[in-house]
């Protein structure tokens, strides 16, 4: 099933895509669990799943506005340089690494699908990255790899946008290049984890104004999505609706030479078969 968050007007809930629209869950969920996030954490997707399915769809998808997924994970934790092409990208003949590069974002810091990114007027170097993200659906400490997809609530994706100069504001600091406000997008949807094998080789491809920039599949991660699982959760405790962006290809536009960093009114389009298409258009930002 494809679960979204959505806004009609003022009204803001979240449900499930079929062909004739909408499910609407957050109406009949009510109060009671009023986002997706809250549906994770409640450990009810298995109800919300049963109630889409016998329930007619009541909003046509050409109506909403797409909010991010998950608009209040616990956590969104980014992964780092985990295509091995990339880490050749760097031309440092660093070997592999032994551990995965981990950084975290905020909720502010992403958009939906559809919403524009917007581009600061504090830089010239805003950066597209397509990448998966896992959404943890069983919360977990110290998960072994064997048993990482069944803590798994579905696949997403995001562009996890850049703002290159401000990541090399200091030596060990990413943090304020990757937390721009709204300099991201998370969606359009999270497809459940039953509908993608564990063991699925994802093809994920980012186009900007229709050129094909990133072009990779998951059999190059050199973090598989279960050894992110159990290291992550080696340190801390991974909750329901939590985010987990697992990297992004080579191509982002930082590595072309002269750099084809992203201009007022380009459109970022990120694809996955099984999952969908994350397509924001970027909108210089008026201050």
């Amino acid at each position: 099933m494809r679960f979204l968050s959505f806004a009609v007007g003022n009204y803001a809930s979240f449900g499930v895509v079929t062909e004739g629209g909408i499910v609407d869950l957050g109406r009949l969920f009510g109060a009671e669990l009023p986002t997706l996030g809250a549906v994770l954490r409640a450990g009810e997707l298995p109800r919300a799943m049963s109630l889409a399915a016998t329930t007619k769809p009541t909003i046509a998808l050409g109506e909403i506005r797409y909010l991010p997924t998950v608009p209040d994970p616990e956590k969104i934790i980014c992964i780092g340089i985990n295509y091995g092409n990339r880490n050749e990208e760097y031309k440092d003949g660093a070997e592999m690494p032994r551990y995965p590069s981990v950084f975290m974002r905020t909720r502010g810091s992403l958009v939906g699908h559809l919403e524009p990114i917007s581009n600061p007027p504090e830089s010239t170097q805003l950066d597209y990255e397509g990448e998966i993200v896992l959404v943890i659906g069983k919360a977990g400490r110290r998960i072994a790899a064997a048993d990482a997809w069944s803590h798994v609530a579905g696949l997403s994706l995001m562009n996890e946008g850049s703002v290159r100069d401000w990541l090399r504001h200091s030596k060990f600091n990413v943090t304020p290049g990757k937390n721009f406000e709204r300099s991201g997008s998370l969606g359009p949807w999270m497809v459940t984890a039953d509908e993608i094998p564990e063991a699925a080789e994802l093809h994920l491809t980012t186009h900007v104004n229709g050129e094909l920039r990133q072009d990779d599949t998951t059999a190059n991660l050199i973090f598989p999505f279960a050894k992110l699982i159990e290291y992550l959760s080696s340190f801390m405790r991974l909750t329901p609706g939590d985010l987990i962006a697992t990297g992004t290809p080579t191509g982002a536009g930082a590595r072309f030479d002269p750099p084809k960093y992203l201009r007022d009114r380009d459109t970022v389009e990120i694809h996955v078969p099984e999952i969908g298409t994350l397509s924001n258009v970027v909108v210089d930002e008026s201050t």
